[in-house]
């Protein structure tokens, strides 16, 4: 009896001693069950989305930076009779309005005192009886036009220079490469897309660009040929190289030729060009342009017939020739009806786009150097260009 209690006791022991295992073991289970689900929810509120700010920056984003505050939009305004919004007197009447007829752009390339001027392309502002200038930050204030010239397309606008505050830096175009990194900045369609960029090459260099104005006078100037997008809108804003310098002023693009739609054929006239035309415009107004008092027309436009008729070497293909000759005007006396004009101060003329550039390159009372074929032999003559286009009889 004796031993059957001490056996009891130590199952009693035993038991006691598994039930605190088990129910200590319970829990140490409920207790980490309840730590994880208190971390998991932690983890799910305190979830977040890592976000980390760059600045992309590029020698294309440096490039725009530099000059994209002396781009403008130009909006220009036509006469129109239509009833006006307040009427005259007590009633609506029929008064004399302006409505929006064009826009374009523009780039301020100098500040002076009370104001800044800007230059564009004569096609942009050509027929306008008022113009606005909408600067980089939205603002609009009224230009005033101080001149433009038809023939290389460039116009220059002065406004107020309280609100401006960058000028462009211009780059030498003579200077360029083909295959270097052109940038258009402007407004393409229209202000509501004003500061626009577009990016691409410089495709070719000293392309003759030969068109027509609305008021069908000529147009023809020296380009620069570049992929870079360009639209309407863009025209007389800058296309800049990757140093942020303005290189030329976008005036035009090819979209057809024949029923065939073509793709980055884009133009822009130097900046050479340009800053030799807004000097003379600034000044006078206008641009006066020496005059050889020559009719001409281009050697490769000729047929046959009339080719051998010239006599002229079989290895001469191109080149201008005369048709007439003005009196009382520096070519008289040193050209001849049928002369064959090959260059200019040595440099290759090819059409009547070259010779014109070439003549234009000069100023009133300088000399240039003809090389010319008559009646087969070459010949050479200086002549003094002391008459400007406005004593042309034509």
């Amino acid at each position: 009896m004796k031993n059957f209690s001490k056996v009891s006791k130590k199952i009693g022991q035993l038991l006691i001693v598994i039930l605190i295992s088990f129910f200590s073991g319970l829990l140490g289970s409920l207790t980490i069950l309840h730590l994880n689900q208190k971390q998991n929810s932690g983890a799910q509120n305190n979830t977040t989305i890592t976000q980390t700010t760059v600045k992309n920056e590029n020698a294309t984003t440096q490039a725009v930076d530099k000059v994209k505050d002396a781009v403008v939009s130009i909006i220009t305004y036509s006469a129109n009779s239509q009833n006006s919004l307040f009427g005259s007197g007590d009633s609506d009447t029929d008064t004399n309005t302006e409505q929006v007829s064009s826009e374009g752009s523009g780039v301020i390339y100098k500040k002076d005192g009370k104001f800044a001027y800007l230059v564009t392309n004569t096609h942009v502002i050509n027929g306008a009886s008022k113009v606005d200038v909408r600067l980089a930050d939205g603002t609009k204030v009224p230009g005033e036009i101080v001149g433009s010239d038809t023939f290389s397309d460039i116009a220059v606008v002065k406004i107020s220079s309280e609100k401006v505050t960058t000028v462009a830096e211009f780059g030498d175009s003579s200077k360029l490469t083909v295959g270097e990194t052109a940038i258009a900045i402007g407004s393409p369609l229209g202000s509501e897309y004003a500061n626009t960029v577009t990016q691409g090459i410089v495709s070719s260099l000293d392309r003759n660009v030969s068109l027509k104005s609305e008021d069908g006078q000529a147009i023809s100037t020296k380009a620069i040929q570049t992929d870079t997008a360009i639209n309407p809108g863009n025209s007389g804003g800058p296309l800049i190289n990757i140093q942020g310098q303005v290189i030329g002023i976008t005036s035009s693009k090819i979209a057809s030729n024949g029923g065939t739609s073509v793709e980055g054929l884009g133009f822009a006239i130097p900046s050479n060009d340009a800053i030799h035309i807004i000097e003379q415009l600034e000044k006078n107004g206008k641009v006066t342009r020496p005059a050889l008092g020559i009719q001409m027309v281009n050697l490769s436009n000729l047929n046959a017939s009339d080719l051998q008729k010239l006599n002229i070497p079989g290895n001469v293909t191109s080149g201008v020739v005369v048709r007439s000759v003005q009196t009382n005007m520096p070519a008289n006396g040193h050209l001849q009806k049928y002369d064959i004009i090959t260059k200019v101060d040595d440099n290759a003329i090819s059409s009547t786009t070259d010779l014109q550039s070439a003549l234009y390159s000069h100023s009133i009372g300088d000399s240039m150097t003809v090389t010319y074929y008559r009646n087969g032999k070459e010949e050479t003559t200086t002549i003094k260009l002391d008459k400007s286009t406005s004593d042309l009889d034509y």
